[in-house]
């Protein structure tokens, strides 16, 4: 492209022909509101209406596990790669420099909600599907945005994952093959303690805040000796809130918060490890999520790491956000992360991805598939 704007596809050279495809289906697939919350999805939706019209040939499966979680199992042949893709997104903000579900491409970038989180992606799958005649598996679901996993749990469960050698989790990971990530764990804690008066001396131990704040203090300076000991593990407290007034001891208080662990290290572990801190008897703790790092529990890399050399792909040093590979890889199925784009465009006011970025990885997606016919 020349650098001068266009809406839709219509900016992009000629002569680039699958490139013009993955925009067309990108355009296609940003056009329809997957945005995540509110997930108002269902069996019925425009969006796998499109995408069973653009993978004719295919078997396909669908799987409705309500509230909004939809699973499109798509299979042509006998492949021995499963390529994930999510379609929800997070909501759109405010203030974007274009209506944020339609696709614009200005100075070589496709610009839209999910363009980078990982419709793109997405895009190049549907596209490959129609350049090539090799066995193909995709399996697309609509609730990674929520920190679920239902339908990645649900296809495992259910044995269809079984027989695959190799799973591609395709978010963005600027087409480079990453074989570990950390963990997400999320919690609420509901801490308790005896109202009255602010004057009464036991105001310092009976304070429901109180108990939340040695938590707190307890929960930092762990997560800091973590990073010092350069673990790539991450702590943060999302929303603090609880008590009446300054003069009221407070009854209440409620902590969320989100940990990142580094391969190796457990969730579980760690969960019992925050309730041994001060403050933790006073509380009731509810888990909201729990994703595993990857390579998962005893399971390692190796599979993933020698279908990576296979097929020449370069290789990064992990990432720092978690993904549904490690749903896959707990259930011994070898998974890797591989899709176009920077995480740091994802998530944002103006999201969007590289054309440069969607081009190569459709040429790494069509190696692996027809490499592996």
């Amino acid at each position: 492209m020349n650098g001068e704007a266009a809406h839709g596809v219509s900016g992009v050279r000629e002569g680039d022909g699958s490139l013009s495809t993955v925009l067309t289906h990108l355009e296609a697939l940003v056009q329809c509101d997957t945005q995540n919350p509110p997930r108002n999805l269902d069996a019925d939706s425009p969006i796998f209406a499109m995408l069973r019209e653009a993978l004719p040939g295919f078997d396909i499966e669908l799987f409705d596990h309500g509230k909004g979680r939809v699973s499109f199992y798509a299979r042509r042949g006998r492949p021995s790669v499963l390529f994930n893709v999510h379609l929800d997104t997070v909501p759109a903000l405010e203030g974007s420099d274009h209506p944020p579900l339609q696709l614009f491409i200005k100075n070589d970038r496709a610009y839209g909600r999910g363009a980078c989180d990982i419709k793109g992606a997405a895009a190049c799958l549907v596209t490959l599907a129609s350049e090539t005649e090799a066995p193909m598996a995709l399996l697309f679901t609509t609730d990674e945005e929520g920190g679920e996993g239902c339908c990645v749990n649900e296809f495992v469960a259910a044995g269809l994952a079984e027989g695959y050698e190799q799973v591609v989790v395709a978010e963005p990971t600027q087409c480079v093959a990453e074989f570990r990530h950390r963990g997400f764990l999320s919690a609420r804690g509901h801490f308790t303690g005896r109202g009255g008066h602010s004057s009464e001396p036991r105001a310092l131990r009976e304070n429901a805040i109180h108990h939340l704040a040695r938590w707190s203090a307890a929960a930092l300076t762990a997560a800091e000796a973590a990073e010092a000991e350069d673990r790539r593990t991450c702590f943060n407290i999302g929303t603090v809130e609880g008590g009446v007034k300054s003069n009221v001891i407070a009854d209440h208080a409620h902590i969320f918060w989100s940990a990142r662990l580094s391969p190796g290290d457990s969730n579980e572990a760690f969960l019992e490890q925050t309730r041994t801190w001060p403050g933790a008897a006073e509380a009731e703790w509810t888990v909201s999520f729990s994703g595993p790092p990857l390579p998962t529990g005893d399971h390692d890399d190796v599979q993933a790491r020698a279908f990576a050399e296979r097929h020449g792909l370069a290789t990064g040093d992990g990432l720092d956000f978690w993904t549904e590979a490690s749903l896959f890889g707990a259930a011994g199925i070898p998974a890797l992360v591989l899709g176009p784009g920077n995480i740091e465009q994802a998530h944002v006011l103006n999201e969007w991805v590289a054309l440069e970025q969607l081009e190569r990885c459709l040429e790494i997606y069509r190696g692996n598939v027809e490499g592996e016919a």
